[in-house]
């Protein structure tokens, strides 16, 4: 931390799919010096992914939905009438679109349709748009998700966090988690983000949820869900298999920008795709599964060796937590063959 000036980390370590370590270091706010603990808010961003595509497949379990039915078969209206995704009306491929397109980042939509998917730059015109025919190839969408949320709020008939809360956070005792802020949080004991430039980021407490990054949660909640995943707790057998199986194979050369024609053999050896809501690959350590989240000062990972029972959770509060990643996993477990460079985490360098 020390040496890639990182105000604040939290990591978690699994063995035989139960917590065997947690602990917090640094600051939840460095210029206040007050210290990080296992207990403090963070932002989990995508890793709200993660959580929504296990939603998402208790859902598909109980037969409220199907996976590869259309969505537009589940609306009640025409989707120009819902007017974040009105732009879709003149582009007939929106019809495509499935759950399993949406969980598996292959609809063609953009990440964030304010910003070019094929940089990072701004977009002031936010047009919604489909890049390539959906269940082509995977390019990262968090609208996509966005959009599967719509359909199951509607079909439903409850917020998102409402679900998750009843079926996974309160199950789970994940108190301090939720896709939107709860009073019952408490505001002495909440993170705040720390960016490169000094300034402080300071997340809003959300009223609306967003099923693909709005999560908030702490270390050891996400523990906890973690190892409800791992032990293989709350789905069935069949939903479990699905969620982590390989849905389509990844060529891209990067995960960022997430539309490009660039493309790769470099991950073939280690046959790395995506599940519904998780990345997968395999390796020495047998299969694996992961989900990354990144959002300004927030950076957060999380990979799981199901053959091996051992996971490795890593939250952190500050711009350069990711440049932690590498060095802590091939600390704690050797080479294990994730695609650093793909996911943009490959150190090359001390960031100052």
């Amino acid at each position: 931390m020390q040496e890639q000036h990182i105000q604040g980390l939290s990591l978690a370590i699994l063995n035989k799919n139960k917590t065997a370590f947690i602990k917090s270091y640094g600051f939840r706010n460095q210029p206040k010096n007050q210290l990080l603990d296992t207990a403090s808010i963070v932002y989990g961003a995508s890793l709200s992914k993660a959580v929504f595509g296990y939603l998402c497949m208790q859902l598909m379990d109980e037969k409220v939905f199907d996976l590869d039915k259309p969505l537009y078969q589940y609306l009640k209206n025409d989707i120009g009438s819902y007017e974040y995704f009105a732009d879709l009306k003149s582009d007939e491929r929106w019809k495509l679109i499935t759950a399993r397109m949406c969980l598996s980042h292959t609809t063609g939509l953009p990440n964030v349709r304010w910003f070019n998917p094929y940089g990072s730059e701004p977009d002031t015109l936010g047009i919604m748009k489909i890049y390539f025919t959906p269940g082509s190839k995977y390019a990262y969408s968090g609208e996509g998700f966005k959009l599967l949320q719509l359909v199951l709020e509607e079909i439903t008939k409850q917020p998102i966090d409402k679900l998750a809360t009843e079926r996974i956070f309160k199950p789970m005792g994940m108190n301090r988690t939720g896709y939107v802020w709860h009073d019952s949080f408490g505001d002495d004991n909440v993170a705040v983000g720390h960016l490169n430039n000094g300034l402080i980021d300071q997340k809003k407490k959300r009223t609306e949820a967003v099923a693909g990054g709005s999560l908030v949660t702490t270390i050891a909640d996400y523990s906890r869900f973690v190892e409800q995943v791992m032990q293989e707790k709350g789905l069935s057998k069949r939903g479990l298999k699905e969620m982590l199986a390989p849905q389509i194979a990844i060529h891209s050369k990067t995960q960022f920008p997430p539309i490009s024609s660039e493309t790769t053999t470099e991950n073939d050896g280690i046959q790395l795709s995506y599940g519904l809501g998780w990345g997968v690959f395999n390796c020495s350590y047998g299969k694996a599964f992961f989900k990354e989240g990144n959002g300004g000062s927030w950076r957060n990972y999380n990979i799981n060796f199901p053959d091996k029972d051992i996971s490795i959770i890593i939250l952190s509060n500050s711009e350069n937590g990711e440049y932690s990643f590498q060095t802590l996993l091939q600390k704690l477990l050797a080479d294990t063959c994730i695609p650093w460079k793909w996911e943009g985490y490959e150190l090359t360098t001390t960031k100052q």
